[in-house]
């Protein structure tokens, strides 16, 4: 009855926005309660639920995707993305540059969230599409295609690298295996999927952006002469992945050295985080962007404010995600997974990538139906020679399978590329779905072998 419950919920979802053209958001909030009324939640908790929900999710995402969208429209504005861009065209030609895209989402990916990659790549990514005019999404999609990949199978995503400690992986071999399982799955899920994606769902590919996040790769168009370098243009994007690598790899030296508690380290750890991160990353851009090129301290906040102002419905939307995502956790649908798969003999690999996968259609949340599922196949892990690292990837897999109208990537994609709710379904849902496949393929295959 859960189950059922949450599908027609989401019907009802998909109905308001697309047959009575009400708000997304709106639309979100009240499915969110309907669904709480329909689970039998306690009427004292939903709005409590609610509005944790919302809190949850924007705690971990509005400051570093704020800071992430001014860092971007600072960039572009400055004519750092188009030379950045134009410098790209002429190093891969036009012919490859769809791979030298992907190129560049897979190594951001690796240190940086989905969203924050998103936001930096955007800009880029669309000033590369204007100098050669060519779609959009033509080049967004395996963009978005290799940072969900390093999303669900790299560590120190907090997805991997938390189910790694659940599981009593050798967090190593999760990255080296997942490397192994990343590149083909990136290959085959990206270019090549897109083109297929071009035949069955035309019209996005050919409308021109109209989000709320493609603003912020509109930038006016400069003589090349008068943007900044290409060597600090792609240093200034390439910062926070610089810091996050190097906090990375001294917190790796702290366990490995056994000295924690010692400030040095504590400190780095602050640096570190991606809110620290994006704001350092920011203060960088306003100058090597803006005061070292003599431009106004007023016109930089103009192009910050226009960057906020840009992505503010978009945060709504994505809170409004999560309140769904709260009431479904809340109400129970973990629990209804659970007991379905209660004394199963199936292969462990297989199990934890269908009981993931079935909580990421539940309840939305990647790092949560990865999280959940851990808890649920360790017992039935006992007694098995499975291998551990291939568990981590296999529940990694599962994760991301079909995201939808309760996933916040789902929204996050739709708004960047300006796409329709059916849109959105033919290219994006469907690329999680055959990443997920694909990851449990190669997982597969490679139990053959470790």
């Amino acid at each position: 009855m859960p189950l059922l419950i949450v599908a027609l919920g989401i019907i009802v979802l998909l109905v308001l926005i697309m047959k009575f053209n009400l708000n997304t958001f709106i639309s979100l909030v009240v499915v969110s309660f309907l669904i709480a009324f329909a689970l039998g939640m306690p009427i004292n908790e939903i709005v409590n639920t609610i509005q944790a929900g919302m809190g949850n999710t924007l705690g971990g995402i509005a400051l570093v995707f704020g800071l992430g969208a001014i860092l971007g429209k600072l960039i572009a504005d400055a004519g750092g993305a188009q030379r950045i861009a134009v410098t790209l065209i002429d190093k891969f030609g036009e012919k490859r540059i769809q791979w030298a895209v992907l190129v560049a989402g897979f190594i951001l990916g690796i240190a940086l969230f989905f969203e924050v990659g998103l936001v930096l790549l955007i800009p880029i990514v669309y000033q590369i599409s204007k100098q050669l005019r060519i779609s959009f999404l033509w080049l967004g999609l395996p963009m978005t295609t290799a940072l969900s990949v390093t999303h669900a199978f790299l560590p120190p995503h907090p997805g991997p690298t938390v189910i790694a400690q659940q599981y009593g992986a050798n967090i190593g071999l999760v990255l080296l295996y997942g490397f192994i399982i990343a590149i083909p799955t990136v290959i085959l899920a990206g270019p090549l999927f897109t083109i297929f994606a071009r035949k069955f769902v035309p019209s996005a590919f050919e409308r021109e952006p109209e989000g709320s996040m493609a603003s912020i790769g509109e930038a006016k168009q400069f003589k090349l002469e008068d943007t900044p370098g290409f060597g600090i243009s792609a240093f200034t994007a390439l910062f926070p992945v610089i810091l996050m690598a190097l906090s990375t790899i001294v917190i790796l030296l702290e366990d490995a050295m056994g000295l924690s508690g010692n400030w040095f380290f504590d400190l780095v750890a602050l640096i570190g985080a991606p809110t620290t991160v994006m704001l350092l990353s920011v203060l960088l851009a306003l100058v090597t962007m803006g005061t070292a090129r003599k431009i106004p301290m007023k016109q930089l906040m103009k192009s910050a404010e226009s960057s906020i102002a840009a992505i503010g419905m978009m945060l709504l939307i994505l809170g409004a995600g999560g309140s769904l995502k709260q009431v479904l956790i809340d109400g129970g649908v973990g629990d209804t997974v659970a007991d379905l798969f209660a004394g199963s003999t199936i292969s462990p690999l297989i199990l934890a990538w269908l009981i993931a996968a079935l909580m990421r259609i539940a309840q939305g949340s990647a790092t949560v139906a990865a999280l959940t599922t851990a808890g649920l196949v360790i017992p039935m892990m006992a007694g098995t020679d499975v291998n551990v690292e291939l568990m981590v990837l296999a529940t990694g897999a599962g994760s991301i399978i079909a995201s939808h109208v309760n996933d916040t990537g789902f929204w996050i994609v739709k708004e960047s590329f300006g796409l329709t709710m059916k849109e959105t379904f033919g290219t994006w849902t469907v690329l999680e779905t055959l990443i997920s496949i694909f990851g449990l393929a190669f997982v597969l295959i490679l139990s053959m072998f470790v």
